[in-house]
């Protein structure tokens, strides 16, 4: 009866041994999940981000140059100057969530369309916003409730053939790799100061927004389109710092970045990132 019980206990404990080393792996770097796979649970990313594969099309706008994708509703300017560059796309009117989504980076891939789609991912971000029309029945990608992707041609090339035309995609958020700090242009007027931030890494797209004169507390902006942050109290002949957080709710704090003697239309250094 001894040996019985004796056996029972070892066993147990060789058990216990294997579930205890047994690796425990946390959804980092998450692979594209296969046709009727289950997708990661959302909040479960690095950084905050949902990492969950959505289905969604894209095609492309613009020419093989990126002409006719730079500026837009974003707020941004010249895409290859802030550090954008062709990687970039204007989203529907269910992923753009009214400006909230600018700045926000996804990996998308062709996905289902084995006779036009090419092997491989892009990462790009989001700078511009897609017009639904409601004057047509079909082709309209960009109309609520879908789901959509106008990237730049030269982007769209690298994961489907031109003739395509719309694709059956994946895509998912990720985080922003962008070099250098985030970048402050001022625009406006004495009494309207607009702040548009850019090149803004980690979760790339801003849900609050503080500016603090160097003679006053910090003063909460307002959202005014796109990615453009604004205030209406006068603070020209101060210097200014920056308090951005992010849609993962990363806060950090950016002092000190513009000169008592800045002016409108100019951009200013961070010098730090997500």
């Amino acid at each position: 009866m001894k040996l019985l019980e004796i056996m029972i206990c070892t066993n147990v404990l060789l058990i216990t041994m294997a579930i205890w080393f047994v690796p425990i792996s946390y959804g980092h770097g998450a692979e594209a999940p296969m046709v009727g796979d289950v997708a990661n649970s959302p909040g479960s990313g690095t950084n905050g981000l949902d990492p969950t594969w959505y289905d969604a099309r894209a095609t492309f706008y613009g020419d093989i140059h990126g002409g006719g994708t730079q500026q837009g509703a974003c707020g941004y300017g010249d895409l290859n100057k802030q550090g954008y560059g062709l990687a970039t796309a204007a989203l529907s009117q269910a992923l753009f969530n009214d400006g909230y989504t600018c700045g926000a980076c996804f990996e998308i891939m062709c996905t289902n369309d084995p006779k036009w789609c090419l092997p491989g991912s892009i990462k790009i971000t989001a700078t511009n916003f897609c017009l639904a029309n409601y004057t047509k029945t079909t082709g309209v990608w960009c109309n609520p409730p879908q789901k959509h992707f106008d990237l730049s041609l030269p982007i769209f090339l690298k994961i489907a053939q031109y003739k395509a035309g719309v694709i059956p995609v994946k895509y998912r958020r990720i985080p922003c790799a962008k070099t250098g700090g985030v970048k402050f242009e001022t625009k406006g007027n004495p009494n309207f100061l607009m702040i548009l931030p850019y090149n803004v890494g980690g979760a790339g797209d801003i849900k609050a927004m503080q500016i603090k004169g160097s003679g006053t507390g910090w003063i909460t902006m307002k959202k005014n389109w796109g990615q453009n942050w604004v205030t209406d109290v006068v603070l020209t002949g101060q210097g200014l710092s920056f308090r951005v957080v992010t849609s993962d709710g990363i806060s950090k704090d950016f002092i000190n970045v513009v000169p008592k003697n800045w002016g409108f239309d100019q951009t200013f250094d961070g010098k730090i990132n997500f």
